[in-house]
């Protein structure tokens, strides 16, 4: 399990608030080559991204933000757009030179095999010459299919769908091991939501996957395509009906059932787990990891009684479905048609040179990444981050120390635990070897092997203890993440950008983006999955009952918080779904305060910058570090099954329980934020 930050119009200053500011003039945007002026603004800050005609107590997101919201469009190709996942458009731009240069000059291993990928995705005539030619073979190999036990076995075979997930991941109890997992699986829409809630919107989806399953198997030449397509829907929805919530998931304890080799069949009879285990690679595994018991029991029953032509159909479909952008551009453009346009509501397909951008960090990330590093990666950027975590190390040292709700045992715990946080920044030490990643021509081809190599690297480590070195994202990825099992909080070169970090801009301004991200992440090993997790990374309850008390009551009342915010009509937030991440943003945004202002008591007081106090930059910063604009089909899908809240809310929900914002922008009572003291939920 890894928790991560997030599933990024200039104008003149307009009246001031009723908070305290000198006025403000428009900023400019400094020029990359200057290299001692921050890339945005004069401080780090665009503020002329602000609507000054917002009271910040009303909506303190609109307040930095709402300038650019009103006067900023989606493009055709975007469902979400704000500085983190625009930022992405300047990191594939530098992805795109390193493909471009491999191909020029592919004098390394690494250049060829990057050249190779990229060359077989950007060539789409050969794409269209080839047709389905590379496709037909695994089809066939999908109609062999006779028994029950050749159906199980090649839907544990790298490359093909799987109504049960298994996956080899850290084991939760003894983290030096690795462990085999099996979890519900098997659905082709991105939440179990789609299939169950009722209401226009969904009958919708719902009709129109269908005749996306219809399409796909009429352009693959299957008969009764439209029945073929109900019957998938109609098993489907059965699996649906049988997993588990997103928000039930987020126990770690629920979603650790240890069942032993031999009584494998008796927990679910109807899957053949010997073949299986034996095609995964596992023969003599002792153990597997069951995540959510009576989903996959359920499972279990549908191989075992449905007929094997339906699922033999399933796994065409979803064969196809999964690889369709990597055949001929019908395929390409049904897939996008139904999973870009109905259900993210984009109108427009990417550039295919960004989608190979994506398939690069997808299959070679790696690779790219340590050619990433070399040139996007300064010792100025590498000793300011060591400051900025320090800070924020003392500062959640400091706040456990003083959190009057944690009694003595747990605060001596949770501190110990602080001290063995492990901090990684940039990228990897040690690269992964790509030795065995055989690249061809052939888009599909590339993306089958690139599932075959990683199953088998990690089947070929399995009996090694746990490799603490590993790198669960790209340094070219735009997000960061912590790891409850290795207690580690990761944060990637392309996270380190502006306006999240920028070596030239206001500390204030660093702390509030920068900082609260580093904060969220180390927040992330105190929240409500976390807290249950050791030093060591082991799943071990380290906290009394009475401070486990007084911790639940905060976290229920921010569950209420954000239970009660409805994004687009008749869809809620889900405040329990979101509670780790809600209680991570909080505790982060303090501890990140709390971390500026012992920056200050090293470098001094600051000074008072266009009219904005440091106290007032370190908030904006943290804003503008959430600042986005999202489609109503993108973000329903978010509300449905992503354990973030919308970013906007991760700054109006979370500053409004925060004390020194109220007193940063004088905001009162009769503010629409406000929220009375006593209702303030303090993680610290």
């Amino acid at each position: 399990m890894t928790t991560t930050r997030f599933s990024r119009v200039i104008r003149a200053g307009l009246a001031l608030t009723t908070a305290t500011f000198a006025t403000v003039v428009p900023l400019s945007f400094a020029a990359a080559q200057d290299a001692d002026r921050p890339q945005i603004g004069s401080m780090g800050l665009e503020t002329g991204n602000m609507n000054r005609d917002v009271v910040p107590g009303d909506d303190f997101y609109a307040f930095m933000e709402g300038n650019w919201v009103d006067h900023t469009s989606i493009p055709a190709d975007k469902s979400v757009i704000g500085y983190n996942y625009d930022l992405e458009d300047k990191v594939a731009e530098d992805v795109r030179a390193i493909a471009e240069n491999a191909v020029a000059h592919p004098d390394t291993p690494a250049a060829q095999r990057i050249a190779a990928v990229w060359a077989a995705w950007m060539d789409e005539s050969a794409i269209a010459a080839r047709g389905v030619s590379s496709l037909q073979p695994l089809v066939a190999r999908i109609a062999d299919i006779k028994t029950r036990g050749d159906l199980m076995a090649l839907m544990a075979e790298p490359g093909f769908a799987g109504a049960i997930d298994f996956s080899i991941s850290v084991d939760a109890r003894e983290p030096t091991r690795y462990t085999l997992e099996a979890n519900q699986g098997g659905l082709g829409l991105p939440a179990r939501d789609y299939y169950l809630e009722q209401g226009e919107k969904y009958d919708a989806v719902r009709k129109a996957y269908v005749e996306y399953i219809a399409q796909i198997f009429t352009l693959a030449g299957v008969s009764d395509a439209a029945t073929r397509a109900d019957a998938i829907m109609t098993l489907e929805t059965a699996l649906a009906k049988e997993d588990w919530a997103p928000e039930r998931l987020r126990d770690p304890v629920a979603t650790y059932n240890p069942v032993a080799r031999a009584k494998l069949y008796a927990f679910a009879p109807g899957v053949t787990w010997d073949t299986m285990l034996a095609r995964m690679g596992l023969p003599q595994v002792k153990t597997v990891i069951v995540g959510e018991p009576s989903a996959v029991r359920a499972i279990g029953q549908h191989l075992a009684r449905d007929p094997i032509a339906l699922w033999q159909d399933y796994l065409i479909f979803r064969l196809i479905s999964d690889h369709a952008e990597n055949l001929p551009a019908a395929f390409d453009d049904a897939h996008f048609g139904f999973y870009g346009k109905v259900l993210r509501g984009v109108t427009e397909q990417k550039p295919r040179w960004k989608r190979g951008v994506e398939v690069l960090n997808h299959q070679l990330g790696k690779d790219v990444g340590q050619i990433y590093l070399k040139t996007h990666w300064s010792a100025e950027a590498d000793a300011q981050m060591g400051e900025l975590i320090d800070d924020l190390r003392a500062a959640y040292a400091e706040r456990i120390a003083q959190a009057a709700w944690m009694d003595a045992p747990t605060r001596t715990a949770a501190l110990a635990k602080l001290n063995l946080f492990e901090a990684r920044v940039a990228g990897p030490k040690n690269p992964l070897d790509y030795s065995d990643f055989h690249a061809s021509n052939d888009p599909l081809a590339n993306a089958m092997e690139s599932e075959r190599f990683d199953w088998a690297r990690r089947v070929k480590r399995f009996a090694a203890p746990v490799d603490r070195s590993e790198w669960w994202m790209n340094p070219q990825t735009v997000n960061a993440y912590y790891s409850p099992n290795t207690n580690q909080v990761t944060f990637p070169a392309a996270e380190l950008l502006p306006p999240f970090f920028d070596p030239n801009a206001d500390p204030a301004v660093n702390y509030g983006g920068a900082g609260a991200t580093i904060g969220h992440e180390m927040g992330h090993g105190f929240d409500d999955e976390g807290r249950q997790y050791d030093g060591q990374g082991r799943l071990k309850n380290w906290w009394t009952p009475a401070t486990a008390a007084k911790f639940k009551v905060h976290a229920d009342a921010l569950v209420k918080q954000f239970d009660a915010y409805e994004p687009i009509p008749g869809v809620h937030v889900k405040g329990a779904l979101t509670l780790g991440e809600n209680l991570a943003d909080l505790g982060g945004l303090e501890a990140a305060y709390a971390a500026y202002h012992r920056y200050l008591v090293r470098h001094g007081e600051p000074a008072v910058i266009d009219g904005l106090t440091g106290d007032q930059r370190f908030f904006l910063g943290y804003a503008q570090s959430w600042q986005f604009k999202a489609r109503d089909e993108t973000l329903r899908q978010q509300l449905l099954g992503d354990p973030h809240s919308p970013d906007n809310l991760r700054v109006n929900g979370i500053v409004r329980n925060f004390d020194p914002w109220y007193t940063t922008f004088d905001v009162k009572p009769d503010a629409k934020l406000y929220l009375p003291p006593e209702a303030r939920v303090k993680v610290w």
